[in-house]
C-alpha cells in the first residue's frame, strides 16, 4: 500500500497521504510507465501502514491495508492519498491482497456499473482466465448472472474458469463465440481480438458490449474504438460502453464485503521476490498469466 520512505514528508503528509511498508505487490499496465520519473512500476499494492499524514482518519500505523498508488508499488515502501486504500479483508493474505484492487474494481464497475447486470442476466466474459476476467466471473455470479467464459485450453484454464462459477466455457481456439447463433445481454471483452461488428453479433438486440482492452482491438487504434462505439451506439439500441476504471474507495470496500462473504478471491498464478521483478514483467508481458502475478517485497517469493 504504497510509498517510498522519501515520499514521506511532511508536505506529503499533511496532505492527507498515507505512507506504507510493502509487503507484496501487484503488477498491472506492464506495457506502458506509471508514476515517478524514475519509472518505478506497478500499481496494485497491499501492506502495513508505517505513517500517516496529520489530516488522515480512519487509517493508523500498523494498520494492514491494501489499494493503489500512482506513485509506483515495486518498492520497499510505497505512497498514495489515503482514500486510495481500504482494510485487508481478513480471510486475505497480504500476498492475495495484492492482486485485487485494479482488477477487481474494473470487473465490478464494469458489470455492476456501466452493465447494471441483474440476476438471470446472461453474461459473457472474454479473456476469463486472466486478471479481470477471473474477478469478472465471480462477480457477475454474485450479481446473479448466467455467466459463460471464453478462454483457450493451455494450463487449464478451462477447469479454472469453470472452478470460478461459470456456467459454460467455450474454448476460443476451437469455436467464435460471435458465430454460435448465442446472444448475450452483456459481454465483457477483455480481449477485443474481434472486431465491433463481430462482437455485437453475439449482443441481443438491447445488449451492453463493455471493450475493456485498451490496444483497441484488430481493426483500429484504442481511441479511434471508442469514438467509434460511441459513434454506433447513436443508431442502434444496443450500448456499447469503453470506460476506464476509477479510484473509489468505496468500490474497495464492496469488493472486501464481497470476498469476506468467500463470493470472490483471487487466482494468482505466480509470485517472485522484489529482486526478481523484471522477470516477472517479462512473464506477465507473455499474455497468458492466469490471474494475477504478485511480486513479494518482504519475503523471498517463489514461483
Amino acid at each position: 500500500m504504497g510509498l517510498a520512505l522519501s515520499l514521506i514528508d511532511e508536505d506529503a503528509s499533511a496532505a492527507g497521504f498515507a505512507g506504507l511498508t510493502t509487503a507484496a505487490t501487484m503488477m498491472a499496465f506492464v506495457h506502458r510507465r506509471y508514476g515517478r520519473p524514475d519509472g518505478i512500476r506497478g500499481m496494485d499494492v497491499a501492506g502495513r501502514v508505517e505513517a500517516v499524514g496529520r489530516s488522515v482518519q480512519g487509517l493508523e500505523p500498523g494498520d494492514a491495508v491494501f489499494g493503489r498508488s500512482s506513485t509506483g508499488t515495486l518498492a520497499e515502501y510505497a505512497c498514495a492519498p489515503a482514500d486510495n486504500f481500504a482494510p485487508k479483508p481478513a480471510n486475505l493474505t497480504v500476498e492475495q491482497a495484492a492482486a485485487i484492487p485494479i482488477s477487481a474494481l474494473t470487473a465490478l464497475q464494469a458489470l455492476r456499473d456501466i452493465a447494471k447486470v441483474l440476476p438471470g442476466q446472461t453474461v459473457l466474459v472474454t479473456g476469463a482466465s486472466g486478471g479481470v476476467g477471473t474477478f469478472a466471473v465471480q462477480i457477475a455470479k454474485a450479481l446473479g448472472a448466467e455467466v459463460t467464459g471464453v478462454c483457450s485450453t493451455r494450463r487449464g484454464n478451462v477447469d479454472l474458469v469453470r472452478s470460478l462459477g461459470a456456467d459454460h466455457v467455450i474454448d476460443y481456439t476451437r469455436t467464435d463465440f460471435t458465430r454460435t447463433g448465442q446472444r448475450y445481454e452483456v459481454i465483457l471483452d477483455n480481449v477485443e481480438a474481434q472486431s465491433l461488428s463481430a462482437a455485437r453479433r453475439a449482443l441481443t438486440p438491447t445488449g451492453t458490449l463493455i471493450p475493456n482492452n485498451g490496444k483497441g482491438g484488430r481493426w483500429v487504434d484504442p481511441l479511434g474504438r471508442i469514438v467509434k462505439a460511441r459513434l454506433l451506439s447513436l443508431f442502434t439500441r444496443q450500448t456499447l460502453r469503453p470506460f476506464l476504471s476509477r479510484e473509489n474507495r468505496d468500490d474497495l470496500l464492496a469488493l472486501k464485503e464481497l470476498i469476506e462473504a468467500g463470493k470472490v478471491l483471487p487466482v494468482i498464478d505466480r509470485t517472485y521476490p522484489l529482486s526478481q521483478a523484471a522477470v516477472a514483467l517479462r512473464y506477465v508481458g507473455e499474455g497468458h498469466t492466469q490471474g494475477k502475478i504478485v511480486v513479494i517485497v518482504s519475503a523471498t517469493g517463489h514461483q
